[in-house]
């Protein structure tokens, strides 16, 4: 091809580049991000194989990217599967994984205490596909009551939120497997750190990457893990939605993945010490937190949790209402009212107005969230700091 400026700034650089690192006798110590959408081949043959599963490579980054890839193998790693995927959002993780093995006609059980977008897809969007859902009290009922014929898998969160209970998980997979039904677990409030679900029987986990995977409160992700054989098959559904994570994204959850389980640890432990405090002021109600000996889950979770961890996340009843939540809310200076969760500083969410927000009442009373309920998650701060800056705000009630 001839000389031309305009051919000349779009002919070099690229692929003799690339092809010289990869020949290369050294490579980055950081996985380049490869900003890409789609990658070239020499030939027919090659592309053939590669389709065929004969070679291994890209083709095109909805179907695989080196950098989803990448931090898709870190995720494994971390939750001791065979596999993991990423995808754009956790809601896109859960849907996806869920549609993946449901049809018309399908009965799914699920717990009723969720993230209010997952309750949402359950109780309402998957009624569009012919799929009902019955939601259970994991802690109180006989799950096995409410399986039918038709039923294709049970849903629980590790620890549940916002009031922070955590099922048997290892009673749960028992249930599901005599059964033969799949177990999904989304697994986002505990991570890997705190308890690995597929070691407990858990044919799927699922993750909100926003939150402690990515940790940093600067990308939206998601991710599941398992068996080849069911991520594969989550893959292609993946793949036809096309809930793709970037390259940049990717990126910056593999990099924010090689300091998950430093961060957890400090946020759960800050949080336990947080937690005790809350349970002695004489302005709260209650505390949720299953690392206290008080919680109904406590027993529970020390079976399952890695010891001494309960996870970064809490959630307490002022002894008021609606009036006395705002107050605290305003009067915290740098613990910010923040509708997400997990990042590196305390944050405070109002699940009745926020994350729970579309609730039916009757479905905010059965899974116990009220008007003075707020959810902290607990930041890598100084403790002490935390706490002193609670303290001043609950003093304005």
């Amino acid at each position: 091809m001839g000389k031309n400026l305009n051919t000349s700034l779009n002919h070099t650089g690229d692929g003799q580049f690339y092809k010289q690192v990869a020949k290369s006798s050294s490579v980055p110590e950081v996985l380049p991000i490869y900003r890409t959408s789609v990658f070239a081949f020499d030939d027919v043959p090659s592309v053939d194989r590669i389709y065929e599963g004969e070679d291994d490579g890209y083709i095109y980054s909805r179907i695989k990217h080196p950098n989803t890839e990448a931090v898709s193998e870190i995720i494994a790693a971390a939750d001791e599967t065979e596999a993991a995927l990423v995808f754009s959002s956790g809601m896109s993780a859960i849907a996806l994984s869920i549609l993946t093995f449901v049809q018309q006609g399908d009965h799914i059980i699920s717990s009723p205490v969720l993230y209010g977008g997952v309750h949402d897809f359950l109780a309402n969007e998957l009624a569009r596909f012919g799929v009902s859902v019955t939601f259970v009290d994991f802690l109180h009922e006989n799950i096995a009551d409410f399986i039918r014929p038709e039923t294709k898998l049970i849903y629980t969160e590790s620890i549940c939120n916002p009031l922070m209970e955590v099922p048997d998980l290892t009673a749960v997979a028992k249930t599901a497997h005599e059964h033969d039904l799949l177990f999904l677990v989304d697994n986002t409030f505990a991570t890997p750190v705190v308890v690995k679900p597929a070691a407990l029987g858990a044919d799927v986990v699922l993750y909100s990457a926003t939150k402690y995977l990515g940790g940093h409160s600067d990308i939206v992700g998601g991710a599941a893990a398992g068996s080849q054989e069911l991520i594969d098959k989550i893959h292609k559904t993946l793949t036809l939605y096309g809930a793709v994570l970037g390259a940049e994204d990717s990126w910056l959850l593999a990099r924010s993945l090689r300091t998950l389980n430093l961060r957890v640890t400090a946020h759960s432990r800050n949080a336990l010490q947080v937690a005790e405090f809350l349970e002695k002021h004489p302005k709260i109600e209650k505390v949720f937190y299953p690392g206290l000996p008080s919680s109904p889950s406590y027993k529970r979770a020390t079976a399952q949790f890695a010891p001494g961890l309960y996870g970064g996340m809490l959630s307490f009843n002022l002894k008021g209402g609606e009036q006395e939540a705002a107050t605290v809310i305003r009067e915290l200076p740098t613990i910010k009212y923040v509708p997400s969760l997990a990042g590196t500083a305390t944050t405070l969410s109002y699940a009745a107005k926020t994350s729970h927000r579309f609730y039916p009442p009757a479905d905010l009373a059965a899974a116990g969230i009220t008007l003075g309920q707020l959810r902290l998650s607990v930041g890598l701060e100084q403790v002490e700091d935390i706490i002193a800056e609670l303290d001043a705000a609950l003093a304005k009630i």
